[in-house]
């Protein structure tokens, strides 16, 4: 296998003098983008005999660009010996500034909300990231009514930034051993709350009756959060509509949310700095919405709602639910000012539990980053109706069954997740108005949308159950990119 690490790399299970010359030498050869495998055909009756856990582990605020941006093989920043041929404008300074290696482990990212996201995207220039940014700083220092103004920025946007295996070497050893996921977009064009209601109902809405999910009404930037206000009204926000807990519950399928306790990793309003809010299972969020859901009152589900050290629990003791989503705290979750080296040490030592789990051989993990946090990314994202896609996010699977070293170029989105997860488990029924028994009036059935791709293609599920790959939380800098 190819590890992303500089100085000390294992081989044959060993570390060593020789076993070091050998394995560097190898990392050219073995990173390769060269005769890479590609994706394989659907296989519906391999998903269900075999996998029997999908974890979904969701981080926060990077575009694809800012983390696999230079990754061999992928639809990355466009370069020409070995330099950037794409540039943004600043309006400050009057020039246009290219992407560059960001070895910082703290950034500032950029404003990250529906109408930050319009202006990012500029029409599909893709050119709006340090104007976005600066503007965002502005909007934050002149807000006289926030003291806790600590966006995190240095002097210049960072904006442009991109981080390699030198920063985050566990998350390309990941991309090189199973499968990198290029075109997956977050679904829907907006901010963190937002993103994780599609991540569990494909759907962000507003509703007028706590109880009827008829009165529920698309709302894509403040789905009952009103910007300015950065807490719910009283007696909690109503999310009548129909999200996947319930056709779960209804197939008697085992489920669990899990929460990093700790600060949350955003703005409840999905302003630019504030004060931070503590998260728990226990306490509804931008990160944990479910609790404020019709459904899982109703099914006396909230007690599904548990820590992260369950989670670990249930990993080592073979008692992993057959759907989990698994959420970080602010600390953990890469979203800036977070160090990203804690971001990837918390992720490294969740994935190194499962794949040291009795579970491991009948488990896919998805991993993912919530939204684009501002970050530059070149790629214009589809648009499948008024609510998304939104713009790109790193995207990895890793299993026993998936496939090794594969890109995968299909337009994904979370929606893809819920896809998964529903032809895994509930026959291929959909959260749709139409069949699922609680009609709301969503304006799609987005598991079906056409441009969507289908996960089960990174799978072989033929293949022998691959080994783990156990990697070091805290590992040296891996190679440069470039």
């Amino acid at each position: 296998m190819c590890i992303w690490r500089r100085g000390t790399v294992r081989y044959g299970g060993r570390l060593g003098p020789a076993a070091v010359v050998v394995a560097l030498l190898a990392v050219g050869a073995g990173c390769s983008s060269s005769s890479r495998p590609t994706i394989g055909p659907s296989d519906l009756t391999g998903l269900r005999a075999k996998i029997h856990h999908v974890i979904v582990i969701m981080q926060e605020n990077r575009s694809f660009d800012s983390y696999f941006g230079t990754y061999p093989g992928a639809d990355g920043i466009p370069m020409k010996d070995g330099r950037p041929t794409v540039c943004v404008p600043n309006p400050e300074l009057g020039t246009c500034e290219r992407p560059f290696h960001d070895s910082h482990d703290v950034n500032g990212g950029g404003p990250h909300g529906q109408q930050q996201a319009a202006g990012d995207i500029d029409g599909g220039k893709m050119d709006g990231f340090i104007d976005q940014a600066e503007k965002g700083v502005v909007s934050c220092i002149l807000d006289i009514h926030n003291p806790n103004c600590t966006l995190g920025h240095r002097s210049d946007p960072d904006v442009l930034g991109w981080h390699d295996a030198r920063e985050i070497p566990n998350y390309w050893t990941y991309a090189h051993d199973f499968v990198l996921q290029d075109a997956m977009f977050e679904p829907n064009s907006s901010w963190s709350l937002p993103a994780h209601l599609f991540m569990v109902s494909e759907w962000s809405a507003i509703c007028a009756k706590k109880y009827d999910p008829s009165t529920c009404r698309n709302q894509l930037n403040a789905p009952g959060l009103s910007p300015g206000h950065a807490t719910p009204p009283p007696g909690g926000l109503k999310y009548a509509w129909t999200d996947l807990t319930y056709l779960l519950y209804r197939h008697h399928v085992t489920w669990r949310y899990y929460v990093h306790p700790g600060s949350e990793p955003d703005c409840d309003d999905d302003a630019e700095a504030c004060a931070r809010q503590q998260q728990a299972a226990v306490k509804p969020g931008i990160w944990n919405p479910l609790p404020w859901f019709t459904t899982v009152q109703q099914d006396h589900q909230l007690a599904d709602i548990e820590p992260t050290d369950d989670f670990v629990k249930a990993a080592k003791s073979g008692h992993l639910p057959e759907v989990s989503w698994v959420i970080p705290d602010q600390d953990h979750s890469d979203h800036p000012p977070a160090n990203i080296e804690a971001g990837q040490a918390y992720v490294t030592q969740l994935i190194d539990d499962v794949m040291r789990s009795p579970e491991w051989k009948s488990t896919a993990i998805f991993l993912a980053w919530d939204d684009w946090g501002g970050f530059y990314d070149h790629v214009v994202p589809p648009k499948v109706d008024e609510n998304g896609y939104g713009l790109r996010v790193p995207a990895l699977v890793i299993s026993p069954y998936a496939r090794k070293g594969v890109i995968d170029h299909q337009t994904l989105s979370f929606d893809a997740y819920a896809k998964f997860i529903e032809d895994d488990f509930l026959g291929g029924a959909r959260l749709d108005p139409a069949t699922d028994g609680r009609p709301d009036p969503r304006p799609d059935v987005r598991e079906d949308v056409r441009l969507l791709g289908d996960l089960t293609r990174d799978f072989d599920f033929h293949q022998r159950p691959r080994r783990p790959v156990l990697l070091d939380p805290t590992p040296p800098p891996g190679p440069a990119s470039q």
